[in-house]
């Protein structure tokens, strides 16, 4: 690989699930990033059709890839290299992504970098300033994950504890429908919650009564219905939403401090789609201050599924010379630590 090619920018799509995201990032950072969001789609059934995601994905991502290089005044041939989504995620929405991927690359002759999907949202807090350094802990938070990690460098990745049950993510979306919210339920139940009064339900902090840093949050949507009367007006709905949020926060934080006791270290940074979620900033924030740390959070556009993260995690394992992908492969399960390490 050349010097030239080098200092060409990464163009990255992300396909994982239900939004299409095109991104470019180059030497002088992040030059370009569009999303399409496909909530309407699924709305009418209450979560993510995967026949549908996937069509629907073969239907923008050119269109989109198209609008990115014309707002960054680029050509393909500008191009040093394709990124993009391969897993994990719904198999056939990746593969969406990563045929046209391995189409783009094959054409311009560039290399082809599979970006695992939750390195890029464990690495997305790097597109802000001031980013932090390694070595740190992340937590990461989403639909579909619950994850502890300790975090060496790009690559260096050692899992501390997950969700042995539902994700975080999954568990705020399952209480909102229960409470009756619309799709996507996670953020109505946060906006739900903010009317809701404090203590008037308590519910269990799972697992924080034990040692260790695995999480289970099934047992918190048993407790909302069993707690959700038959008649209950918008108050009660509010205060028990109020309630499962503070006790989900509460065990994220009490976790946090745990694992960052076990480390050593002092910087947490907070990634995935529960991330945004301003409850558990502010718990997370008073939690880095009373132990003279730092926290670090991605801008909130960020925090969901998008493809600048997946540029960025391209630009730096090109940089490094790591080999291209053949093929285009996907997987819809992929550990975290089965990476390759990049030393940068």
């Amino acid at each position: 690989m050349t010097a030239a090619l080098d200092d060409r920018p990464v163009l990255a799509l992300e396909t994982s699930c239900d939004e299409t995201a095109v991104a470019l990032y180059g030497a002088a950072g992040l030059i370009a990033h569009t999303l399409h969001s496909q909530i309407k789609l699924h709305a009418e059934y209450g979560g993510v059709v995967p026949e549908l995601a996937s069509r629907d994905h073969v239907s923008r991502i050119l269109p989109l890839t198209r609008a990115v290089l014309t707002e960054a005044g680029l050509k393909p041939a500008d191009l040093g290299g394709i990124a993009y989504t391969a897993g994990p995620g719904l198999i056939g929405a990746l593969m969406v992504g990563a045929a046209a991927a391995a189409g783009l690359a094959a054409a311009l002759d560039v290399p082809l970098i599979g970006i695992h999907h939750m390195e890029g949202h464990l690495l997305a807090p790097m597109l802000e300033m001031p980013a932090p350094a390694f070595p740190f802990v992340a937590l990461l938070v989403s639909g579909g994950h619950t994850l502890l990690v300790e975090v060496q460098g790009i690559g260096q990745y050692t899992l501390l504890g997950e969700s042995l049950d539902d994700a975080v993510g999954e568990a705020f979306d399952k209480t909102a429908k229960l409470l009756g919210l619309p799709y996507p339920g996670g953020p109505e139940l946060a906006r739900l919650a903010e009317l809701g009064r404090a203590g008037v339900f308590r519910f269990p902090r799972p697992m924080t009564d034990r040692p260790g840093l695995d999480f289970s949050f099934s047992g918190l949507k048993t407790a909302v219905l069993t707690a959700l009367p038959r008649d209950a007006n918008a108050q009660t709905r509010a205060d028990l939403a109020r309630g499962f949020e503070d006790a989900v926060t509460e065990t994220l934080a009490i976790k946090c401090a745990r694992a960052l006791d076990a480390t050593g270290h002092r910087t947490l940074v907070v990634a995935g789609g529960v991330g945004a979620n301003l409850r558990l900033r502010e718990r997370l924030n008073v939690l880095a201050a009373k132990r003279k740390g730092q926290v670090f959070f991605p801008r909130k556009d960020f925090c969901t599924d998008n493809a600048a993260m997946i540029a960025y995690a391209g630009w730096m394992r090109r940089s490094e010379g790591l080999p291209a992908v053949q093929g285009f492969p996907t997987r819809a399960r992929w550990p975290l630590t089965e990476l390759q390490a990049v030393s940068a």
